[in-house]
């Protein structure tokens, strides 16, 4: 029998946090049927500065630049994270690896540092959950700024 505290703990597990993530990206692609119209629009109404700033390191090291708060690579970002969710991230792990010229010896002094691994473990599991939710928000707000942008009605608000 679960009791109440199990299913709030529940509500807040990781998986379930993937899963939220993973259901507000695809309702936003089903959603937004022309991408580019996301282009230069920002995503929260009352941005009106805009700044580059890096937010994601490539497979070649280099990192990505897109205005904050443009929409269209919102958008594209969210998708690329729902993808690295759902196929993995081990493959282009292992080819920047290899570029980079990291060995197994390498990687085993690195694991050998692991002190406390439930500790670590947690530490970055608070973090993942903390992202995954960021990003969902992200998600549903660029969802229902589209909505207002081509004037669909009753955008859940």
């Amino acid at each position: 029998m679960m009791h109440i505290s199990d299913s709030h703990n529940q509500k807040n597990s990781l998986f379930n946090a993937m899963n939220r993530f993973i259901g507000a990206v695809n309702n936003m692609d089903q959603t937004v049927m022309v991408p580019s119209l996301l282009r230069d629009v920002p995503l929260d109404e009352e941005e009106e500065v805009k700044t580059m700033s890096p937010i994601r390191t490539a497979s070649n090291g280099s990192a990505t630049y897109f205005q904050d708060g443009d929409m269209y690579n919102y958008y594209v970002l969210l998708k690329s994270i729902r993808n690295d969710i759902e196929w993995g991230v081990l493959q282009a792990d292992d080819r920047r690896k290899e570029k980079m010229g990291v060995t197994a010896l390498d990687i085993s002094r690195i694991e050998s540092d692991d002190d406390d691994l439930e500790k670590q473990f947690h530490y970055h599991l608070t973090g993942l959950h903390t992202v995954l939710s960021k990003l969902t928000r992200k998600a549903n707000t660029l969802t229902n700024r589209y909505k207002q942008e081509i004037g669909i009605r009753d955008c859940g608000h």
